[in-house]
């Protein structure tokens, strides 16, 4: 009889990516994927390992599964990805019920894990290098069917100070360009519209196999997949936000006008703490020049607060930047101490409480800015890409170029003819709420 499998993948689409290559590997040896847990013979809890809050979602994750198994739901456990991958002997001596901890090297035997794990009663563990993790590979997608991510690099050698995805992933490696566009050609053949690149620095793409930064060439090249339709960018580092890339958006139409920059900070002491570069008024400099190139791009980011060291009149200099820049999406977050980083020895820790205070006072003037933001769009009129229908709100909701899946908000609009989802349709904004735009589609 066949084994049903059930997976949970937490944390960044990067991740999400690598269960999905899991899973197509799985299933093409005969598993039969199940979705929901209580109906498994095993689950994969594919877990982030990056900061605080990650950790403890993939942690209660895996005690809800041995949960299942002492009640006799569930018969096995395996716990992969970066949780796995950085902490295995934490999970093998403090969740018994676990029955297989892999790092992410070894998911390319996963079927041979997975078997091994029914054919023994001992905790099975691999850790092999890292650089074995599969980049390349067939999937299945579990998302919507027209939007998909699209991993062109694995690891991250910028090294930043208070960040444990070097040691957990290890070097950046690019996948061939070739490669990149094969799947990308493939994925569009199965319908899928919205394509979404995902690094962890996406503009370092290429230099390590040519020598030289690649994102441009790529996004020339997936321009002209006949069925791709959106061309998203997520992760790219602020300094090799080079004219070149800015002019690859700009002329490429697939591309959406639509960039994530983690900028982390804006105090140039604290970004040098960081082992990043920059301060306030390279980083304006930056906004300036890409609203300059591209009007109508939407510039998001994150910033982390409370970051060992963060003087009072450092974080004036991070708020002083938010409310000049005036960016278009914006999230913070409480620095999180992590073991093995330079950060987690670093003099001056901050208290959490004052980090995650400094945190919502960001969020706040973000709030007043988004809410500017929002009102401009009114009498506007986009493309928008449908993800549902609401049958309580009697409207279909969807995104724009401006929202990304999972992380930005939806636009909810009515229409006087049928929608399907995946279609891409006009909005007119006629309104908004607290986050959202309300619109009719046209």
């Amino acid at each position: 009889m066949s084994r049903k499998i059930g997976m949970i993948s937490l944390g960044c689409p990067k991740n999400q990516v690598d269960a999905e290559i899991m899973l197509k590997k799985l299933v093409d040896a005969g598993y039969v994927l199940v979705q929901d847990a209580d109906k498994a013979d095993i689950v994969i809890v594919n877990t982030c390992g990056f900061i605080e809050d990650a950790k403890k979602e993939s942690i209660d994750a895996i005690l809800e599964m041995a949960d299942l198994k002492e009640d006799g739901i569930l018969k096995k456990i395996l716990v992969t990805g970066c949780l796995a991958q950085r902490y295995a002997d934490e999970v093998i001596s403090e969740i018994p019920e676990v029955d297989g901890v892999i790092g992410i090297g070894a998911n390319a035997d996963i079927v041979a894990v997975c078997d091994a794990i029914f054919e023994n009663e001992e905790v099975y563990s691999s850790f092999p290098d890292k650089e074995l993790l599969p980049l390349d590979g067939g999937r299945i997608l579990t998302t919507p069917e027209y939007t998909a991510y699209l991993k062109i690099a694995d690891g991250c050698s910028n090294c930043c100070s208070y960040c444990a995805i070097p040691s957990i992933r290890g070097a950046f490696r690019s996948r061939k360009m070739d490669d990149v566009l094969e799947e990308a050609n493939a994925l569009c053949e199965k319908g899928v519209k919205e394509i979404i690149l995902v690094a962890q620095d996406t503009t370092r793409y290429g230099e390590d196999l040519y020598g030289e930064l690649k994102l441009p060439e790529l996004l020339n090249e997936l321009n002209k997949i006949e069925k791709l339709q959106w061309i998203r960018l997520l992760y790219c580092y602020p300094e090799r936000v080079t004219d070149e890339l800015l002019d690859a958006i700009a002329e490429n139409e697939k591309v959406c006008h639509y960039i994530d920059i983690p900028m982390q900070h804006a105090d140039g002491e604290i970004l040098k703490a960081m082992n990043r570069k920059g301060d306030k008024e390279s980083l304006l400099a930056l906004v300036e020049k890409i609203r300059a190139r591209i009007p109508d791009m939407i510039i998001r980011t994150t910033f982390i607060t409370g970051f060992p060291g963060e003087t009072e009149e450092a974080f004036t200099t991070l708020s002083a930047f938010v409310n000049e820049a005036k960016l278009d999406r914006v999230g913070c977050f409480a620095y999180s101490r992590e073991e093995g980083t330079p950060a987690y020895d670093f003099d001056n820790q901050i208290d959490s409480e004052v980090a995650a205070e400094r945190a919502e006072v960001i969020m706040n003037q973000q709030y007043t800015i988004s809410e500017e933001k929002l009102q401009e769009c009114i009498g506007k009129t986009y493309d928008v890409l449908v993800e549902g229908y609401d049958p309580y709100l009697d409207s279909y909701y969807g995104r724009t170029y401006m929202d990304s899946p999972d992380i930005d908000n939806n636009i909810v609009f009515t229409s006087g003819y049928r929608i399907d989802d995946g279609d891409i349709v006009p909005v007119e904004i006629f309104d908004k709420d607290e986050y959202a735009l309300i619109g009719e589609a046209v």
